[in-house]
C-alpha cells in the first residue's frame, strides 16, 4: 500500500511538473530571442529606430503624428523584463501618436492596419538613460485602427 501511495504521488508530481513545463514553454509573453538588440535584417531609420515586420498588414494608409491609433503591444527591456502589455491585459490601447514616446510616434507611422512589427527604440527616443524605464526598449506592436 505504501509503495502504491508513493507511485501515485510521484505520478501526480510528474504530471504537474509536465503541465507546468508545457505552460512555461507556451508563454506568449516571454521576451523575444532578439530582445538584446536588433538583428542584422532589421530596418533602421535616420534617428536610430530599428524595426522588423513580424506580420504584414492589410491596410494601405499610414498614421500621421496627429493620428489616434488602436494597438496591442508588449514592451520589454533589453534584459528580457516585460514592463507593460496591453495583450496581457486583454484590452487594446488607443492614443494620439503625438502624445507617446518619440520612438512610437516615428515607428507607428511606418505601419499599416493589420501589421505587427517589433521595434528596438533607443533610449533617446524612449524615456532616456535614467527615465522611468531606462535604456533601449523593445516593443511588439500590432496596429488595429487609425483615426
Amino acid at each position: 500500500m505504501k509503495t502504491m501511495t508513493y507511485t501515485i504521488a510521484t505520478f501526480f508530481l510528474l504530471f504537474s511538473m509536465a503541465g507546468g513545463l508545457a505552460w512555461a514553454g507556451d508563454d506568449k509573453f516571454a521576451a523575444p530571442t532578439d530582445v538584446a538588440g536588433p538583428p542584422e535584417d532589421a530596418e533602421f531609420t535616420e534617428s536610430g529606430l530599428a524595426s522588423k515586420v513580424l506580420k504584414k498588414g492589410t491596410g494601405t494608409e499610414h498614421p500621421t503624428a496627429a493620428s489616434e491609433v488602436t494597438v496591442h503591444y508588449t514592451g520589454w527591456t533589453t534584459n528580457g523584463t516585460m514592463f507593460d502589455s496591453s495583450v496581457k491585459r486583454d484590452k487594446t490601447s488607443s492614443f494620439p501618436l503625438n502624445r507617446v514616446i518619440k520612438g512610437w510616434t516615428e515607428g507607428l507611422q511606418l505601419m499599416v492596419v493589420g501589421e505587427k512589427r517589433r521595434f528596438w527604440i533607443p533610449a533617446n527616443l524612449a524615456y532616456g538613460e535614467n527615465g522611468r524605464v531606462p535604456g533601449m526598449l523593445v516593443f511588439d506592436v500590432e496596429l488595429f485602427d487609425i483615426k
